[in-house]
């Protein structure tokens, strides 16, 4: 996967880039993801993602990350939740936009009792979720997401202790 990495707050440090980035890797591979495919990741202040929670969501108030996923399907005919041959044929599939909040991050982090890195890792992996179409609207959509988030964040190694 190739991703476009923005930090507007000129705040997150190379390793914490470098754990994002990694993180979404190894959930490409792990999904067995196109490696030509692609999406963006840019990480704001509390403010700035605010504004874009009211602006996209109607929700006046800060949140932790925003997935932008640009479709469901590509051309009606792979679904990208569950990849398969055929995805490698795509080329340069753009999956959406993940931006991330450093500021409310760094506020979960230390409310969940755990690494500011496990808490990137976290929002990295579930976004990307987000952009392959899974979602957690009801019980059922949940369990498969949290599942498999849980389950890609444990392989990579990134467990709630960390």
């Amino acid at each position: 996967m190739i991703i476009d990495f923005n930090d507007e707050t000129g705040r997150i440090t190379q390793s914490n880039q470098a754990l994002i980035l990694d993180v979404l890797h190894f959930a490409s591979d792990y999904l067995k993801l196109a490696k030509n495919t692609e999406c963006s990741v840019t990480i704001v202040t509390n403010e700035r993602i605010h504004e874009i929670n009211r602006e996209y969501r109607g929700v006046d108030r800060p949140t932790d990350v925003i997935s932008f996923a640009l479709d469901d399907q590509i051309d009606g005919v792979i679904d990208p939740v569950k990849p398969n041959d055929q995805m490698a044929t795509v080329l340069n599939h753009h999956y959406g936009d993940i931006v991330i909040s450093i500021d409310q991050a760094t506020i979960q982090s230390k409310e969940y009792g755990h690494s500011l890195q496990r808490e990137l890792g976290f929002l990295a992996c579930h976004s990307l979720l987000h952009l392959l179409g899974y979602d957690h609207q009801t019980k059922e959509d949940e369990k498969e997401m949290f599942g498999l988030q849980k389950e890609i964040l444990n392989a990579y190694g990134l467990t709630k202790e960390v």
